[in-house]
């Protein structure tokens, strides 16, 4: 039986036990996931059998070949193995959305957001992170939510206190005033007592909002570039905010060190934001070709986001929207996929993402047949696009999106080949998901058989 930690210290300090033993004496036990086919890198297009080590969170190497040996340190325990030796079963990298709203969920009537408190949305965020990392996706980038709403949930999840996804939040979208995320159709007392302060007009202003989210703990900073589907105001889907005021808000985040996320529909919003440096077009559903000659020339991503034409479609039968929105769902409805089409024509880099909160949670990996069935992506440039080219993105590229000794112990078993076959990252073929080194339990399907 191993001394009791303090018994250790206690000897460590008294000089009678080397520092080395002491931690060897102390180290986390290992974890083995052994698998006949793990894509380490989905960029190379290859799958082979090999072994996972994972202590600490972290994956500590990888080894070739399921069988491969692993010797335990002296003193240390032996450690615990998942076994996947079914060729049916591949392991790949935990999947990153780039494009959610934890928070919120589809197809709430209109009033909600003023009876829906900061608090309750968190709430509301805690069953919806759960939901999400089930899905298979271990990171999201949450880019709007009320308050302190999802800085409080980030926080959470990272302190172990609930189970959840990595989460890189924006906080509160910066909006023209009246525009797609500011609070509209209401009385104007109403609309004064939730004011969320996250308007501006002019350049001064603007900037003045982005180090307000740099105080409030801002990942990323989010601006509308363009109105938005589902908000109530009736003022198009194009530009919004003015050249001028667009350089602020890009220019103020990146002297902080913070990446910028544009949301933007219309061709001249796209065109602007992208000429101001945003570091991603959200959604760019009607990009031309002069947004794409300016996404060419910033190195702007594109996360177009197609899962809300699955919420749209099943909903508009319901009644749930206002008209003005349908009019505008209509029209979005009709341009679906083009935004991957274009951007894949002219060579622009593709992030995954799926503004989940307007579509279901927990049904993330949708989207990928979508960007299959309109945008012409195969199931390889689908699986990129949510691992390694969205860390990339995220700026956590020596953190996750592959396999590789060091990064965080982020993994997803699937039944299928991911490489060949979208489908095969369907919620209901996941067969388990591992978030920075812990095995998440799953509402439907058993954990691979474990030995001590």
């Amino acid at each position: 039986m191993r001394p009791p930690l303090r018994r250790l210290l206690a000897l460590a300090l008294a000089g009678l036990l080397p520092a080395a033993a002491l931690a060897q004496a102390t180290q986390a036990p290992a974890t083995l996931v052994r698998a006949e086919r793990v894509v380490a890198d989905p960029a190379t297009g290859r799958a082979a059998p090999a072994t996972l080590v994972v202590r600490g969170g972290r994956i500590e190497a990888v080894l070739p070949g399921a069988d491969a040996v692993f010797t335990p340190g002296p003193g240390e325990p032996a450690p615990r193995e998942l076994h996947f030796r079914d060729p049916g079963y591949t392991l790949i990298p935990g999947l990153i959305d780039s494009h959610v709203h934890l928070t919120g969920n589809p197809a709430r009537p209109f009033w909600a957001v003023t009876v829906t408190t900061p608090e309750r949305a968190t709430a509301t965020g805690v069953a919806n992170a759960l939901r999400t990392l089930r899905a298979g996706f271990t990171t999201v980038r949450d880019l709007g939510a009320p308050a302190q709403a999802a800085y409080a949930l980030r926080d959470a999840i990272a302190a172990g206190e609930v189970p959840g996804p990595r989460i890189l939040a924006a906080g509160r979208m910066v909006s023209i005033v009246g525009g797609h995320a500011d609070l509209t159709g209401f009385r104007p007392e109403v609309i004064e007592a939730l004011n969320a302060r996250n308007t501006c007009t002019g350049p001064v202003e603007c900037a003045k909002r982005v180090r307000e989210l740099s105080q409030a703990g801002a990942d990323v900073v989010k601006f509308a570039a363009t109105g938005g589907v589902l908000s109530l105001q009736n003022r198009g889907l194009d530009q919004h905010f003015t050249d001028e005021e667009m350089q602020a808000i890009v220019r103020t985040a990146h002297l902080l060190g913070l990446r910028v996320a544009a949301h933007a529909h219309g061709p001249r919003g796209i065109e602007a934001a992208a000429r101001a440096g945003v570091d991603s077009i959200e959604h760019g559903t009607y990009i031309d070709e002069a947004g794409v000659r300016a996404m060419q020339a910033s190195g702007s991503v594109l996360v177009p986001t197609l899962s809300p034409t699955i919420a749209y479609r099943e909903n508009l039968p319901r009644g749930v929207y206002a008209p003005i929105v349908e009019v505008k769902i209509r029209k979005r409805l009709e341009a679906t996929g083009k935004n991957i089409a274009a951007a894949r024509r002219a060579g622009l880099t593709i992030a995954f993402g799926t503004d989940a909160g307007v579509s279901e949670h927990g049904r993330n990996a949708e989207e990928m047949g979508l960007m299959v069935r309109y945008g012409g992506m195969n199931a390889q440039e689908v699986l990129v696009s949510a691992t390694r080219t969205a860390a990339e993105l995220l700026g956590l590229e020596n953190e996750i999106g592959r396999l590789a000794p060091g990064f965080s112990a982020d993994l997803v078993v699937v039944r299928g080949d991911p490489l060949a076959d979208v489908a095969a990252m369907q919620r209901d073929r996941i067969r388990m998901v591992m978030a920075r080194g812990t095995v998440v339990p799953l509402a439907d399907a058993p954990v691979a058989a474990a030995t001590p």
